[in-house]
């Protein structure tokens, strides 16, 4: 995740910890497993992260590639070896959407 991803969870977190009624309440890294897996506790803290792998073709497009049909393998290798992200990872926080790329 980005900085400014990563600052939008530690404002929910905090947010968490203030008004959580748990006696021992979750760690950051359980608060965000349970927001990528608990869809009615991320609706109550108004958060949604998701995470995915790009295809081959969304990579291209980030590296700027057409390959024809005989350069596939080549194109796939050449994103590889320049680090093209592998995933899109998408934080939503009161209509407030960021991305960020992975690889």
């Amino acid at each position: 995740m980005n900085n400014e991803q990563q600052e939008l969870l530690d404002d929910v977190y905090k947010n968490f910890l203030k008004y959580s009624s748990q006696v021992i309440p979750f760690t950051k890294d359980e608060f965000i497993h349970h927001i990528k897996t608990n869809d009615g506790f991320a609706k109550l803290w108004g958060l949604k992260i998701e995470e995915r792998e790009l295809d081959m073709m969304e990579r291209w497009k980030i590296a700027d590639l057409t390959p024809n049909m005989e350069e596939f393998d080549f194109a796939n290798y050449m994103c590889d070896k320049h680090n093209v992200p592998t995933k899109l990872i998408t934080v939503t926080y009161n209509d407030k959407t960021i991305e960020s790329y992975e690889s």
